[in-house]
């Protein structure tokens, strides 16, 4: 039996939060971003499990063991009119990789984004990132060449607001 035979895909719940929180840390270190990390496991369970959720995430475990996360919320496209899954993270544990975890995570989500009518499933990555980037090549992502992230945060962002 091999271990994609033993992945368990789960939606997260209130009690996964302190294990996301150590998930997104090892995440931003894996990325060099650990200085990014600025939220608290109060906040990630406000926004995955409070009044008004802004995003949803679902664990991935081997023999019960946490073994990577992905963390998705929903846009839309105004072109295909209709809602699109959109990838926030997705992370799996170094000793899981390349057994599996990481196709199990793919497939989970794309399952869900069909079933839940969307007309695509997109996510970030990294352009340094190669072993991600011929993952996700691999699974039939195109990567768009054309196509820029803009993002405004912190102090430009109250500038922005304030005109």
């Amino acid at each position: 039996m091999s271990v994609t035979d033993l992945v368990e895909i789960s939606p997260a719940t209130p009690a996964d939060v302190p294990i996301l929180f150590d998930l997104v840390k090892a995440l931003a270190d894996y990325e060099k971003l650990s200085h990014e990390v600025t939220g608290t496991p109060a906040a990630l369970h406000q926004h995955l499990f409070g009044d008004r959720t802004y995003a949803e995430a679902i664990m991935a475990r081997v023999n019960q063991t946490p073994a990577g996360f992905a963390i998705y919320f929903y846009n839309f496209s105004t072109f295909l009119m209709k809602p699109g899954l959109y990838l926030e993270d997705l992370f799996v544990l170094p000793d899981y990789r390349r057994q599996g975890v990481g196709t199990a995570i793919f497939q989970h989500l794309a399952r869900h984004a069909l079933a839940q009518g969307c007309g695509r499933f997109e996510w970030s990555v990294l352009d340094w990132n190669e072993p991600a980037i011929q993952f996700y090549q691999q699974k039939g992502a195109a990567l768009l060449p054309d196509w820029r992230t803009c993002r405004v945060t912190g102090e430009a962002l109250v500038a922005l607001a304030q005109g």
